[in-house]
């Protein structure tokens, strides 16, 4: 009985010392940005840039995303918005044409996946213009978002200070509809004010989430293309720029927003990927970044906090909660010990679900306070994705165990929620 109390222990206290140095991120988000400041920072340069959008069937959202990004305060010869219409059935290239985005069709049913629609997008590129410095840099986006007015603008400023790989703030268009999209929701919030931001403010490296970021162009060239092709290509473009000396900046003021899963199902599919690719980047990448972290003291902070984020906690609490069954088992043929052993085990579990569910609760409330005007919802289903968000959390346990068995592939996830700059904005005014 003392073995499995104090491997229970033992487990418990090492996952809080592990990730304690984001309890630190909190409080220094907290205590350096109460509110996000508009930068005062004057660039030297307006940066000629090239958004990348990879789009498959997605006829029903691209209209958006393109109209917002003419709509820029910033100079529209600057800018040039190229689309990869990537293996499409339906008239996304025309719609994107019809919109003034320069289009590459794409068709290969082989190599299917983002990284290899961005890939081909930058040899058109560097085709057609000769050099993939044809632009200062490239955003990288998903055809489904949408950015805010000033959304260049505060990211070339941050561009201009050297930052050669900048991420931004990802809030999301239908936070509202139901408990899985405030998961998520919450989650990507939580991730731009709670781990980049602190990150940024710590000068230590930042990490790209998906869509939503800036690429120097030379890094681009250095690569030759676009090399990171796992199932979760961002996290990987992250790990190797890392690992490479590269400082990944945040820029808080830099806004979109997202289109959020709204099925279990696509949820479960979405996540499956995830789970994958990040296990992918672990077996691929984990111990080079625990040698990089001792091997170079400046790159402790950056190369540990990134191994942390790949690491499969999940399986270990998991495989806590099996460890506790098999005591139980082996414990069966002596009833006295079968007895005394259940109300043990019972409880770990039980304290183990109620720790996580107050963690994610806790994490949630402080990420609504401090974020509360800039998600669209209203106040009563702010509150009520409080007491969602743990249950939200607590379903990446079996999808993480089944994806490590499960051979994952990339699916394109269907977007249907058409919003407007002008309507996002609307409704932030109404919601409040």
């Amino acid at each position: 009985m003392k073995t499995i109390t104090t491997i229970n222990t033992l487990v418990f206290v090492l996952l809080t010392v592990l990730y304690f140095y984001q309890f630190i991120y909190i409080f220094i988000a907290l205590i350096h940005e109460k509110r996000r400041k508009k930068s005062e920072y004057t660039p030297k340069k307006l940066h000629r840039f090239a958004f990348i959008i990879a789009a498959r069937n997605e006829s029903a959202v691209i209209a958006n995303l393109i109209k917002s990004i003419k709509a820029q305060d910033y100079p529209s010869e600057l800018i040039d918005v190229i689309v990869i219409a990537d293996n499409c059935t339906d008239n996304t290239a025309e719609i994107s044409r019809m919109n003034g985005a320069i289009v590459y069709e794409r068709f290969d049913n082989q190599l299917v996946g983002k990284g290899y629609a961005l890939d081909f997008a930058f040899q058109k590129i560097t085709a057609d213009y000769g050099d993939y410095t044809a632009y200062d840099g490239y955003f990288i986006f998903d055809a489904d978002n949408i950015i805010a007015k000033n959304y260049v603008s505060e990211m070339n400023k941050t561009f201009d200070q050297g930052y050669r790989v900048i991420t931004s703030y990802r809030n999301s268009k239908n936070f509202d509809t139901n408990w899985i999209t405030s998961g998520y929701s919450i989650w990507f919030c939580r991730e731009a004010k709670y781990l980049n931001n602190p990150r940024m403010l710590l000068k230590t490296s930042c990490a790209v989430s998906g869509t939503g970021y800036l690429v120097n162009s030379e890094i681009i060239k250095k690569y030759k293309g676009w090399k990171c092709n796992l199932l979760t290509e961002d996290i990987q473009f992250s790990v190797v720029n890392i690992l490479d000396g590269e400082k990944i900046g945040y820029c808080s003021n830099a806004m979109f927003y997202d289109e959020q899963p709204e099925t279990f199902k696509q949820s479960w599919h979405q996540r499956m990927r995830w789970s994958k690719g990040f296990y992918q980047v672990m077996f691929k990448y984990g111990k080079d970044l625990i040698m990089m972290a001792f091997k170079k003291r400046q790159m402790f902070i950056s190369c540990y906090d990134m191994f942390m984020t790949i690491a499969p906690a999940t399986l270990l609490s998991f495989g806590l909660l099996v460890l506790n069954i098999i005591f139980l088992i082996l414990a069966a043929a002596n009833p006295l010990l079968f007895k005394q052993l259940i109300p043990i085990t019972l409880e770990s579990a039980v304290f183990a679900i109620a720790s996580f569910c107050l963690l994610m609760f806790s994490v949630a409330a402080i990420t609504l306070i401090t974020e509360w005007k800039n998600i669209i919802a209203s106040p009563k289903k702010k509150i009520w994705s409080l007491f969602t968000f743990p249950l939200f959390m607590l379903t990446y346990i079996p999808i993480s165990l089944v994806a490590l068995f499960k051979k994952v592939e990339w699916k394109p996830i269907t977007h249907c929620v058409s919003k407007t700059m002008e309507e996002i904005e609307l409704q932030q005014q109404y919601k409040q």
